[in-house]
């Protein structure tokens, strides 16, 4: 080999190495995230104790800062990604707000490309990390963006949608299902009976769903997806050329049927409304006293639905889900009711039920009916 490669390859590789250091030295300084007990009366005296992994409290505010990790991780060991590269994603502002800060953790140029509804907030933290964002009118024109910007840049697309489902190691490393299961190691029903996660990617529903094969647990998961999104459809009819208007809840549900989202990993979906989302968000921040955002609500919906359920059906066990970022970055939009009246609609209505749905749940279906629907 000529030595002008060999030092080509000796530098590269040195670079290589200083990178999954530095990405590992970070993972290193982070305590895993807090699985929080929700104090839900109505539902404890029935044998039935819900809990929610709070994924807030990553450096970046999401859960989307394990993908990041593991998506830059799986590029610089694939050889995509070197000393110099621009990194361009495609994204409604969480997963992005995250590998902005993993780029520039590795001193790469990041760009975000993401619709124009996209929080303010969330582009105040790309720019905060030093990443650039490039605005869209619409969701479905991401994609395209995204690849020209690395086509243009030379750089890389590091296209969430596709890799994150395999980009975790579903076994054991950097494993969300792993650490939600040793936390519930010393609870009352230590094996939850159901999993509840909403999918953008998918990655985080097809983590769990295999982790959950692979340790033969008899748990199941479900995914709640908001209004607008074809993964429900998808799931039904397994049609993958389905199309839609997309979500209007941010971080979850897509125009488009991504290859992440692993259907079959999947036992059951939940189509949920934006005033149920938002309306659930609302009772959820009451109840922590704190914010959470609106994807957090549709979880929500989905545990409250299934609790309710298995109260109807005589049933005691555990039910986990993800509280997945905080309030804050949805303050001028989904926590300000004039936004949420324009955009979304009146969520009293759906406030009361909620409400109702915890003050008793002794009294059944009658309740709850309207959750989940």
């Amino acid at each position: 080999m000529p030595p002008t490669l060999h030092h080509g390859h000796s530098a590269h590789a040195n670079w290589l190495s200083q990178a999954i250091r530095r990405i590992e030295a970070d993972y290193q300084r982070s305590a895993d995230t807090h699985l929080i007990p929700l104090p839900l009366a109505a539902f404890a005296r029935h044998g039935i104790d819900l809990y929610l992994k709070d994924e807030s409290t990553h450096p970046t505010g999401s859960l989307k800062h394990r993908l990041a990790r593991s998506l830059f991780l799986y590029a610089l060991c694939n050889g995509w990604v070197h000393e110099g590269s621009t990194i361009v994603e495609a994204s409604s502002g969480s997963t992005a707000v995250s590998e902005a800060y993993f780029a520039r953790l590795l001193g790469l140029p990041f760009i975000a490309v993401m619709a124009r509804s996209t929080s303010p907030e969330k582009i105040a933290q790309i720019e905060f990390y030093g990443g650039r964002c490039h605005l869209v009118d619409t969701a479905p024109e991401v994609y395209a963006a995204a690849q020209n910007l690395a086509q243009q840049t030379g750089g890389h697309y590091m296209d969430q949608f596709t890799y994150a489902e395999r980009a975790t190691d579903w076994r054991g490393n950097n494993n969300i299902a792993q650490c939600m299961f040793s936390q519930m190691e010393r609870e009352r029903h230590p094996i939850p009976r159901w999993v509840v996660v909403g999918a953008g990617t998918g990655g985080t529903s097809a983590t769990i769903g295999r982790f959950i094969r692979y340790q033969r647990h008899a748990t199941q998961v479900c995914v709640p997806d908001p209004i607008g999104s074809v993964f429900g459809q998808y799931h039904r009819s397994g049609d993958t050329t389905l199309t839609g208007p997309g979500s209007r809840i941010e971080g979850i549900g897509r125009p488009r049927v991504e290859a992440s989202f692993i259907r079959t990993l999947v036992d059951r979906m939940m189509d949920v409304s934006d005033v149920d989302s938002v309306a659930a968000m609302r009772v959820l921040s009451t109840l922590l006293g704190r914010k959470v955002g609106p994807s957090t609500g549709t979880n929500f919906i989905g545990m409250l639905a299934l609790a309710q359920e298995m109260v109807d059906n005589g049933e005691q066990g555990s039910i986990l889900s993800l509280l997945c970022d905080a309030g804050e970055r949805y303050l001028p939009t989904y926590h300000h009711p004039q936004w949420v009246a324009d955009t979304l609609g009146d969520c009293e209505v759906a406030m009361k039920r909620i409400q109702q749905s915890l003050s008793g749940a002794s009294t059944a279906h009658t309740q709850a009916s309207g959750l989940g629907q």
